[in-house]
Parts: C-alpha cells; sequence; structure tokens
C-alpha cells in the first residue's frame, strides 16, 4: 500500500518519475537488478552438448550410437563390421618381409658364366635321364618342407586336421597315397607320351584319373617341343643340393624347366601355387652348374593341370622372374643349411 501512494504521488510530477529511471540513478542506487532478466542472474553459463558440433551427416551413425541411452548388444559379429568399417578387413597376419628385399649372403649366379654351351639342336636324340645321385646332399623338396613358415605351418596343419575330421586318420591317409599315386601315373603317362610310346600311353590313359589330367594338358601339350630331359636327377655342384626335373622342353619356342602339378581346385595365377616357382628356379641353377648338361636354361614352366579334365594352366616364368624366386631360393636354402 505504502509503494502503490508513493507511486501515486510520484505520477502528479513526471518529471519525477523520468528522473527517477535515468541510467545514472539505477547504476548507483540498483546496479545491475533493475533492467535485469532471469538469464542474468545464473551465477554460472550453462555448458553446451560437445557433440552439437559433430558433422551430424556423416558421423551418424557414431553419434546415434554415443549419445543414444538405448544401445543394442553387442556381438562378435557386429564388432567385425565396426571394426572392417573402422580399420579395413583384417590381415590373416603380418605380412612377411619380402625376399626380393633381403640379399643371400653365398649369392650364386642362376646362369653359370664359365659353362660352355652347345647350340641347341632339334634331332631326334633321345631326352636324357640321369639317375638322382645317392648322396648327402638335400633335395630341393626336402629344403622347401622345412623352411616353411610359421603361417604356411599353420594353413597345412589347419587344411589337415579338417581332412581328418572329415575322414577320419586312415581315410586321410589313404586320401594322401590315392593323392600320391596319381600324381605318379599322371608323370608316367606324360612321359611315355613325350617318348612316343603310344601303346602304353593309351594303356595309362584308360584309367579315368590319368585320363582327366591328360585331357587337362591336351593343348599345353601342342605348344611342347625338342624335349631334353624327362624325370632326370640334377645336383648344383657349388650350392651342393639335388633334385629330379619332371621336363626340360621348349614351350612356345623357349626352353624351360617344366613341373607338372595335378590339382582338384583351380590355380589360375603363379602365386596360387605356392613354393613352386622357388621348385622350378632351384632345378634351373641346379642345370645350369651341373657338368651332366650341356646346356642352360633361363625360362621356367609350372603347368597346373586338373582330374576334371577342364583345362589346365601354364604358368610361364621369363628370366627375370627366375632370377627374382632364385634369389628367394637361395635365401630359403640359407635358412635350411643355418638349421642344420
Amino acid at each position: 500500500l505504502v509503494r502503490m501512494q508513493f507511486l501515486q504521488i510520484l505520477a502528479r510530477k513526471p518529471r519525477s518519475l523520468e528522473m527517477l529511471f535515468q541510467i545514472p540513478f539505477c547504476q548507483k542506487q540498483f546496479p545491475y537488478t533493475c533492467l535485469s532478466t532471469s538469464a542474468c542472474v545464473y551465477s554460472k553459463k550453462k555448458k553446451g552438448n560437445s557433440y552439437e558440433q559433430v558433422d551430424q551427416e556423416k558421423y551418424k551413425n557414431l553419434v546415434h550410437s554415443v549419445t543414444s541411452y538405448k544401445t543394442s548388444a553387442q556381438t562378435p559379429e557386429t564388432i567385425l563390421e565396426e571394426d572392417n568399417l573402422l580399420y579395413g578387413p583384417p590381415g590373416k597376419h603380418r605380412p612377411p618381409i619380402k625376399a626380393g628385399t633381403k640379399t643371400p649372403k653365398n649369392w650364386v649366379p642362376l646362369i653359370n658364366p664359365s659353362k660352355r654351351i652347345l647350340p641347341l639342336s632339334s634331332d631326334s636324340n633321345a631326352p636324357m635321364k640321369i639317375g638322382l645321385q645317392r648322396t648327402k646332399m638335400p633335395s630341393v623338396t626336402r629344403i622347401l618342407q622345412e623352411t616353411l613358415s610359421p603361417q604356411q605351418v599353420f594353413y597345412l596343419e589347419r587344411w589337415k586336421q579338417k581332412m581328418i575330421e572329415k575322414l577320419g586318420k586312415e581315410g586321410f591317409e589313404e586320401y594322401t597315397k590315392n593323392l600320391f599315386l596319381q600324381g605318379e601315373l599322371f608323370h608316367s603317362a606324360l612321359e611315355s607320351i613325350f617318348l612316343s610310346e603310344e601303346k602304353a600311353a593309351k594303356e595309362q590313359g584308360k584309367d579315368d584319373v590319368v585320363a582327366g589330367y591328360l585331357s587337362s594338358v591336351e593343348h599345353v601339350l601342342e605348344d611342347i617341343s625338342e624335349v631334353k630331359a624327362l624325370e632326370s636327377g640334377v645336383h648344383h655342384e657349388t650350392l651342393q643340393y639335388l633334385g629330379l626335373v619332371d621336363c626340360v622342353a621348349k614351350y612356345r619356342g623357349r626352353l624351360c624347366v617344366i613341373d607338372w602339378k595335378t590339382s582338384e581346385k583351380p590355380k589360375p595365377f603363379l602365386q596360387n601355387t605356392y613354393d613352386n616357382p622357388l621348385q622350378v628356379a632351384a632345378y634351373i641353377g641346379a642345370i645350369n652348374h651341373d657338368a651332366n648338361y650341356d646346356f642352360q636354361v633361363r625360362c621356367g614352366l609350372v603347368v597346373v593341370a586338373y582330374k576334371n579334365g577342364s583345362p589346365a594352366h601354364p604358368h610361364f616364368m621369363d628370366p627375370d622372374l627366375c632370377s627374382q624366386y632364385w634369389n628367394k631360393w637361395l635365401l630359403r636354402l640359407e635358412e635350411y643349411m643355418d638349421k642344420n
């Protein structure tokens, strides 16, 4: 009531009311209160949400998963999907150091500079077939088997265990024996063909398994000529290792060490053949440093034949590629020598 009477008195004098609300007067008598709003009385400023500054469209799913009060239960599958999105598909193992980046300690050239090379002839001489020497020198196959990488050992063992679970231990042993026998029959049939033993080849071709492999390589055989060696033993006189070469012949006019492989699964690329290129390079080097052979080889060929008769995959290795695999072979050989 007193306040209302006071305002009525002031209202009768207009100048008095105007003077009362002048800014200087307010600042002196009622600092920061006469014209304040409710927002100004807070002692602390309200903090904003930091996620509001995030690009909502670009990171929509991520922002939702962080700010949402309801999240779905995580499973290994969803975690894997998120990892794939953020980091890419996971690698099966850390990539090993490429052999090509290392230099063998005991480097020996693939081509023997001191070997006398005779001109290749296209006469009808029988292919060479030198018996494999029985010495203490390790074979190419043994060296490669004992220097497998941990990753190769892991996958081979996993495949073996899966096959044992599927076939049983005895069944798996029978399966491997059959594979080995099929390979032997296939190589024997090819040898008969190259030696023009048509009768023997036809008899072996009656076997359905061998017939499938022979049908598979039929188009490759058309490009092979001038067979120089068949199932012939070789040894490297300097590096002291030996092996048994399937075939040395011309493929499309270029002399090659030829390695015949059988497979139930397609192998359209050279890298699908695992250590086979190293084996071929090792044989090439051995021939070039073996005094029993009066020629040198610069190229290789890995032929993968299929049991079902589908066209075989011939993988040609030119001199540059052979040199690359030769360096890798030398590293594997050094690793074997260090272990033994």
